[in-house]
């Protein structure tokens, strides 16, 4: 028998027509014993996530303002999910509990609740176990996971339970207080039992049926991706093409466990596949494309700048005394590029070139904004010579201009800046390039 651990995202868990789902999902393959949760997600475009409103709950709050309306969004939903499905769990008593006692929590514990209360009533749906996240997972201060203490726990858990239903999100302190991950930290929480229980696979479940070449909002009907690498998934992701929460990817990755996108509305579609390696034989020459807005460049001109040790070293230094991450720097014999984010310059732009021209005293400087990236990324890339010259050719036949190129050492992903009003269409050219036949 293999080893799943199943995660259900906000989605998935909505509403109790969406429970009736992960019922049949689970209930369909007797692999499927641990189940993770989300919080209650929107039921429709204009609804609310729970999530959302326990923020909403903990800023009245802090600002000592009537929380008792938004109070009752949350309990009716819980409520209406526990009736329709007809459950016994009495919810309303514990959730009265929380709200007598909000003055006294903290705001990682009241966001906590929303998937503790749905984990509560997904086990009595499903005849499970409920095994709360709070006595397994250990974070550090730092929000690191401290897999010493959560890997003993989860092993005894283990030897008491051979199935349970665990909430994502959360975990708790050395102290005993509650903490949780970024939002999306159910996919995390996943990750984890995955990689210290050494699943066989760790299946997500979600309202996509996985990952798709490009964006389906500037390429109309993108191809699926079937199979991805842990890398190029970093890769895509990093630029914006994210379905599953980026730090899940480690733990998983760690044990070489594979990582399963599936539709929990459309159950019978392959979805998406995530592992290093695949026999799987490739299509395409690139795997997806992504892009994202918002960057700014410095450029850097000092001659006989490559017989001065360290000039580069001290611009970074001005960049990392302002906090700002460095995206690339492109580089020749005597100037430098350094591309940014450029939000996290936007009020220190100009603090930062008058350090730089008085640190090094550049012969020139010149800063270019508005400026998209668009990854290219295929791990079959570096075994296929002129995948970079097709790429190049296409966008010069478009008459799209190039402002900046990268690509990755390991040859999976070619990087290229462009004006913003050109990303669109930068995506559009390469993915026709590459895919449309």
């Amino acid at each position: 028998m293999a080893l799943k651990v199943t995660k259900f995202g906000g989605s998935s868990v909505s509403q109790a027509s969406q429970f009736r789902k992960v019922k049949e999902i689970v209930e369909a393959d007797p692999d499927r014993r641990y189940v993770v949760v989300s919080a209650p997600g929107k039921r429709c475009s204009n609804d609310s996530k729970i999530t959302d409103l326990l923020y909403l709950l903990d800023a009245h709050r802090q600002y000592h303002v009537d929380a008792s309306n938004v109070y009752k969004l949350i309990r009716d939903r819980f409520v209406e999910i526990r009736d329709t499905l007809g459950l016994k769990q009495p919810i309303e008593k514990e959730l009265d509990t929380m709200y007598a006692s909000l003055s006294s929590m903290s705001e990682m514990e009241i966001v906590s609740r929303g998937e503790y209360f749905c984990a509560k009533l997904m086990a009595e749906y499903l005849g499970f176990p409920f095994v709360d996240a709070a006595d397994v997972i250990r974070i550090n201060h730092d929000k690191s996971i401290d897999w010493e203490a959560t890997r003993a726990r989860l092993k005894a858990i283990m030897n008491e339970h051979d199935h349970f239903v665990f909430p994502g999100f959360y975990g708790t302190a050395a102290n005993g207080k509650i903490m949780v991950f970024s939002r999306g930290g159910g996919d995390v929480t996943g990750a984890i039992l995955a990689n210290i229980m050494e699943a066989d696979i760790y299946e997500n479940w979600t309202d996509v049926s996985g990952f798709l070449m490009a964006d389906p909002r500037i390429v109309r009907n993108p191809q699926p991706i079937t199979h991805i690498t842990y890398s190029e998934l970093r890769e895509l992701s990093y630029m914006g093409a994210s379905v599953l929460h980026e730090d899940a990817v480690f733990p998983a990755q760690e044990n070489n466990i594979p990582i399963h996108i599936l539709n929990t509305n459309r159950p019978q579609d392959a979805g998406t596949i995530i592992q290093e390696t695949s026999l799987v034989p490739r299509k395409y020459p690139i795997t997806g494309l992504a892009g994202k807005p918002g960057f700014l460049s410095i450029y850097i001109y000092k001659k006989h700048m490559s017989n001065e040790v360290g000039y580069m070293r001290k611009v970074l230094s001005v960049l990392e005394r302002y906090n700002v991450s460095i995206e690339h720097i492109p580089s020749g014999i005597d100037s430098f590029t350094v591309l940014v984010n450029g939000a996290e310059v936007e009020d220190s732009l100009y603090e930062i070139l008058h350090e730089i021209k008085r640190q090094v005293a550049p012969d020139e400087i010149k800063v270019q904004d508005h400026i998209a990236l668009v990854s290219t990324v295929g791990k079959s890339m570096s075994h296929q010579p002129g995948n970079a010259g097709r790429l190049f050719e296409a966008l010069g036949r478009e008459h799209i201009n190039i402002v900046m190129i990268a690509q990755d050492s390991n040859e999976i992903n070619i990087t290229v800046g462009v004006s913003e009003k050109d990303l669109s269409r930068t995506i559009e050219v390469i993915y026709n390039e590459f895919v449309v036949d």
